[in-house]
């Protein structure tokens, strides 16, 4: 049995609190278990130079770790003087999974961008992150049309991730820090509320596997998704 008796087909407890930080238009902290991100989204005017006059609006990410989030203390990224390739990296899949949210024609030339901060590390911060993000960063749109600075919902549907793996041969659902280090088979799976995939990150660590074993975690991912999205909805209803 896996930590707090949970089977493999289970998340762990899944809370998210909205309108948790008070400057930002959307905030939320996001808890998987022992893992909590703070997620922020800000409102701008503009966009980008290569979107300039297209009356499209674009959508990005940042992440990164706070130095005491894991077991031994981080140094900060502006102390290296650049940003962690880790960071780096999922920044872009945020960004990625959350423009797959949005129409950007109905968001006109502005920017929203989700800023996911991990206060404490224990697996999943990645897709703590896209899943608190789009919270974010729909409390923020709310807010924008409420007054009167966009028109229309730009929001197309709701996008969540989540991870899977095999250890020792076995499938499990939402994958913890001690778990996912010791996993076989890792994969993170985003996907939006209407069933399609976004986006899957996955590899082998120890030995290669077979498609019916991905079909079995693709399975199990929705299986976790569908958790995800029914939190989602219970905070933008709030």
């Amino acid at each position: 049995m896996r930590r707090h008796n949970r089977s493999n087909d289970s998340m762990r407890e899944i809370r998210i609190a909205g309108d948790y930080i008070k400057h930002p238009a959307g905030s939320v902290l996001i808890e998987f278990g022992d893992t909590k991100v703070i997620c922020t989204a800000s409102f701008s005017e503009g966009v980008p130079p290569f979107l300039k006059g297209s009356g499209t609006g674009w959508v990005t990410g940042e992440y990164g770790m706070l130095p005491a989030s894991t077991h031994t203390r981080n140094q900060r990224e502006a102390r290296k003087g650049k940003v962690d390739g880790r960071s780096q990296e999922i920044s872009r899949l945020l960004g990625r999974a959350l423009r797959a949210s949005v129409d950007m024609s109905k968001l006109g030339e502005n920017t929203i961008i989700i800023d996911c901060d991990v206060i404490q590390a224990d697996g999943g911060t990645r897709t703590a992150s896209i899943t608190g993000g789009f919270v974010a960063l729909q409390l923020a749109v709310n807010k924008m049309l409420a007054q009167g600075v966009l028109a229309d919902n730009p929001v197309i549907q709701a996008v969540a991730a989540v991870s899977v793996g095999i250890i020792d041969g076995v499938p499990m659902l939402d994958l913890d820090y001690d778990e996912d280090s010791g996993a076989e088979v890792d994969l993170n799976l985003v996907a939006g509320a209407d069933g399609k995939i976004v986006e899957i990150q996955g590899a082998a660590e120890k030995l290669a596997f077979g498609r019916d074993k991905l079909n079995e975690l693709l399975d199990l991912g929705f299986h976790g998704l569908n958790a995800l999205f029914a939190a989602q909805k219970k905070v933008i209803e709030l």
